[in-house]
């Protein structure tokens, strides 16, 4: 019964051209994310595996711990290279030559104008300029004292004292100085992670949508409900199928990506914490760079698996295919829209939703806080265990509301 029920999802022309979109699609977002390229000495552009290499070997020359000697360097070189002739020229091949000099240290002066910014909410892209040797031992103060300022200017209405106190005690649990290293693949990977999970989901809640209501549409539930296993191994078999088709799908598509992106690019700086990476510096979560990918396609495998047996649910509630493709598609894009009222209590309702474990990588940046039992917690841990308990009640659900389908 349960191969039966997945050869009816993958034999019919639905389901194949739902899987061929996802391959094209796949492709597309893995170029996108490989496509990076590496300025020679010449000025020159040059993309393809021979330029990931020269970009890989010219940031790997400032790999290691991050500590004041190592941001003196860093401030001394990038000085040097912004107030050359090439970087002052106003030839347009002059300044792309002065930009080849400072790929090395590119991600660390980024994360310098970060440490460095008037304010928390700020960034300048050449606040790095300006800096002086004598300005390094400030690098790891001036994270945890623009977070200070930062809270010290909301008046309550976004955090209470208990949150307050906890995101200060998270900043300055970030063990310093944190080592640095080539994170090419891992940044890449994690931007567009969110793509590759939202368009698997949304493929999937196509192919599962008509588990169920199949039968209803081809006028065959009289005989499935009145056959001899109809109302338990059959739909315990549509169940079985539906789990099955989203878990191979699902770590089938990331896993693929995930291999292109990091053979391509390379898995360098997966111990590095996520503080390390410009776009986690802001980060709270004292993490690394692998734990960061685990908890993304954890987050991505339960969030899908959740919205494929809500979609299977009301598939078998409403008899309707329409209406249990829509749910993903409610579920990943209505949020968007309410993002835009400005109210604390909308957005601890929103950093809550289902679409949020489709994109942990950009949830793992939000202030999202949440007290439970006189604990401060942020919302990762929550989404993980809420849906998780969600999708196991779910499936249950499922069955018993199929099993008691009457016949028309």
């Amino acid at each position: 019964m349960f191969q039966y029920e997945v050869k009816k999802v993958f034999s019919k022309t639905g389901g194949k051209t739902a899987l061929l979109l996802l391959l094209i699609l796949m492709g597309v977002t893995c170029y996108f994310a490989t496509h990076v390229y590496y300025v020679d000495g010449n000025g020159d552009k040059r993309f393809g595996p021979a330029a990931v290499s020269k970009l890989r070997d010219a940031q790997k020359e400032w790999a290691g711990y991050l500590d004041e000697e190592k941001i003196c360097q860093v401030i001394a070189e990038n000085k040097r290279i912004r107030y050359s002739k090439e970087a002052l020229s106003e030839e347009p091949r002059q300044q792309e030559i002065a930009y080849s000099r400072g790929q090395g240290i590119r991600e660390i002066r980024n994360l310098l104008n970060y440490s460095y910014a008037s304010h928390f909410r700020e960034y300048d892209y050449y606040r790095a300029d300006d800096l002086e040797e004598k300005d390094a031992p400030e690098f790891y103060v001036n994270r945890t004292a623009l977070m200070k300022e930062w809270l010290d200017e909301d008046t309550g209405e976004t955090f209470s004292q208990p949150e307050k106190e906890y995101l200060l005690k998270q900043y300055e649990r970030l063990e310093t100085p944190f080592y640095y290293d080539y994170m090419m693949g891992w940044t890449r990977l994690f931007e567009f992670a969110p793509t590759i999970v939202m368009i698997t989901m949304l493929i999937l809640g196509y192919l599962v949508a008509g588990i169920f209501s199949g039968e209803f549409v081809w006028k065959a539930d009289a005989i499935f409900f009145s056959s001899l296993y109809g109302r338990n191994k059959a739909v315990a078999s549509k169940i079985k199928a539906g789990f099955w088709i989203v878990t191979a799908i699902y770590w089938a598509a990331v896993l693929l990506y995930t291999a292109i992106t990091l053979l391509y690019l390379g898995a360098d700086g997966a111990g590095c914490p996520v503080q390390a990476d410009t776009s986690g510096w802001k980060c709270f979560y004292n993490i690394t760079v692998w734990q960061k990918y685990l908890l993304i396609v954890a987050g991505g495998y339960i969030g899908c698996l959740f919205i494929s047996f809500l979609s299977m649910l009301v598939s078998a509630k409403t008899r309707s295919t329409v209406m249990a493709v829509m749910i993903p598609f409610i579920l990943i894009f209505i949020p968007s829209f309410l993002a835009n009222i400005n109210s604390a209590a909308v957005s601890k309702i929103l950093y809550l939703l289902p679409d949020q474990l489709l994109q942990v990588g950009n949830a793992l940046n939000y202030f999202s806080l949440y007290t439970l039992g006189g604990r401060v917690t942020g919302a990762i841990p929550v989404l993980l265990a809420l849906y998780g308990v969600l999708t196991v009640i779910l499936a249950p659900l499922v069955y018993w509301e199929y099993r008691r389908g009457q016949i028309r």
